[in-house]
């Protein structure tokens, strides 16, 4: 009986979370929406896949060195980081702290964490490269221009203006999003107006 609670506790799905599981769930239905559905499948395939991997429990592929040295509260090592950072040795302590420390602070406690021996994961890993980097979404739409068909807008080139009159969405949502401020139902700075805005053109994808 021993050896089976033992097993099972070592289970990842015993240390399953609500937000994992949903998580998975929308995984699952983005990789149906995608494979089945065949619903942009270019944006909804990798994007389930990568939710999958990213939330499979006690896996930690999406997590960094110190991520991953929060996520083992090791008394010890989290009392080393509390004292870099001059907080108490608690782990939403540490993470308050760390939000709103400098990037090269960020960057001392991750190294310091490699140095107790923690790893990043794959997926921490291929964000910091590719991602955070700004290389991968290039290098993707770059593939998706290439395969994209341009016979309908050679054979009727005034569809061109469709795609042109949809940027003015851009510009209408940022003035939408400052309306609000006149009317003081939700206040947003003249930066965040532009960042909603984006999501207003005919690049979602890209903006996404």
């Amino acid at each position: 009986m021993e050896s089976l609670n033992a097993l099972l506790q070592g289970m990842g799905l015993m240390h399953l979370g609500a937000g994992q599981a949903i998580m998975l769930l929308v995984s699952l239905l983005l990789l149906w929406l995608a494979i089945a559905k065949k619903f942009e499948p270019l944006l909804l395939l990798p994007i389930g896949f990568g939710g999958l991997l990213s939330n499979i429990p006690e896996a930690g592929m999406a997590l960094t060195a110190l991520e991953s040295l929060l996520a083992h509260h090791d008394a010890g090592q989290l009392a080393v980081i509390a004292a870099k950072l001059n907080c108490t040795p608690d782990v939403h302590a540490i993470k308050e702290e760390l939000a709103l420390a400098l990037p090269s602070v960020q960057g001392q406690m991750e190294n310091l964490a490699v140095d107790m021996g923690y790893t990043p994961g794959v997926l921490a890993l291929f964000y910091k490269v590719a991602i955070g980097s700004g290389v991968a979404p290039l290098v993707i739409f770059m593939g998706v221009g290439a395969m994209t068909d341009f016979g309908p807008l050679l054979a009727n080139p005034r569809t061109l203006l469709l795609g042109a009159a949809a940027q003015f969405g851009i510009f209408a949502t940022v003035l939408g999003a400052l309306t609000l401020n006149y009317f003081g139902l939700i206040a947003f700075t003249l930066p965040q107006a532009a960042a909603i805005g984006i999501i207003g053109g005919a690049d979602g994808p890209t903006a996404i």
